[in-house]
């Protein structure tokens, strides 16, 4: 086992789910907290549920050119982010500084192609950890990278898991993805596969390569007929849900440890954001763990 312990945080997934988890937080001037609220409650219980020796965590920079070529409709369905919502990023982002979080926006790439790319960059050399609540990123579980939920608890996603919820390992995900699409990214698939059939299909053939060279031991029918039609959408598919594993980074272990940050700064952050529970912890920190 590995003595390092990263955890890779999607920054953009948790602010997502504690803006909607918690509601109506706000200073007394009417600036919305409640994003930020749920954020360092949630980044809190990752920490006290895997005890990691480093971690960070990333943000989304847009979608990356090479995708919107391929698919100029990916992602559009999605409703911008609410004004609420985008208003509290810079005060979480202030928040994991004073916490002494690294955080990463690399402009122009999303956070699962920076994941993937850090878990690769990590994983000969520690125990990767990825808190996340996408599926896209099951292709990088093996015996060295696991997902995490990023609302907390202890259960984790590794091969075997991955393999009893799709019905495919780590290794055919990107494949798997490709026949069925993906609603949540706007990448439609081919009509009338679904989940339990595309993992039928890899099963059967191995891969899609072999399927493609195979095809016409698919008995005829309306399977196989959609699949010779939309194969070039698979293909493309492919391309789309692969997640880019080469970004550089630029970072090092030395900027990534789980230390519990500047107790001075966190204390003025936050009064300033009036969460007065977090800010009598620092100062009674025999009552509480910081």
């Amino acid at each position: 086992m590995a003595s390092r312990k990263l955890i890779l945080v999607d920054g953009t997934a948790v602010l997502y789910r504690a803006f909607y988890a918690i509601r109506q937080l706000s200073t007394a001037d009417g600036t919305p907290t409640n994003a930020l609220f749920g954020f360092i409650r949630m980044l809190r219980q990752l920490r006290d549920d895997w005890h990691p020796s480093h971690w960070i965590v990333l943000f989304d920079g847009g979608s990356p050119a090479d995708r919107l070529e391929l698919l100029p409709a990916y992602k559009a369905q999605r409703a911008p982010m609410p004004d609420d919502l985008r208003g509290q990023i810079a005060l979480t982002q202030e928040y994991l500084d004073c916490a002494g979080v690294k955080w990463l926006r690399m402009e122009r790439q999303e956070a699962d192609d920076v994941m993937a790319s850090l878990a690769k960059w990590a994983s000969p050399d520690a125990e990767v950890l990825l808190a996340t609540s996408d599926k896209d990123l099951y292709q990088l579980i093996d015996d060295s990278v696991k997902v995490i939920a990023v609302s907390g608890g202890k259960s984790e996603m590794g091969v075997q898991e991955v393999k009893a919820k799709t019905g495919v390992e780590p290794r055919l995900i990107i494949e798997w993805l490709a026949l069925i699409g993906d609603s949540a990214d706007n990448i439609p698939g081919v009509p009338g596969v679904g989940p339990k059939t595309a993992s039928k299909l890899l099963a059967q053939f191995g891969s899609l390569a072999e399927m493609w060279d195979r095809i016409e031991e698919l008995p005829e029918g309306k399977l196989r007929s959609a699949l010779v039609a939309s194969r070039e959408i698979v293909d493309r598919n492919v391309k789309l849900v692969k997640l880019n594993t080469a970004l550089d980074c630029d970072v090092g272990w030395n900027d990534l440890p789980a230390g519990e940050g500047d107790p001075g700064k966190l204390l003025v952050f936050f009064e300033k954001v009036e969460f007065g529970s977090m800010a009598k912890a620092l100062r009674q920190p025999d009552l509480f763990d910081l």
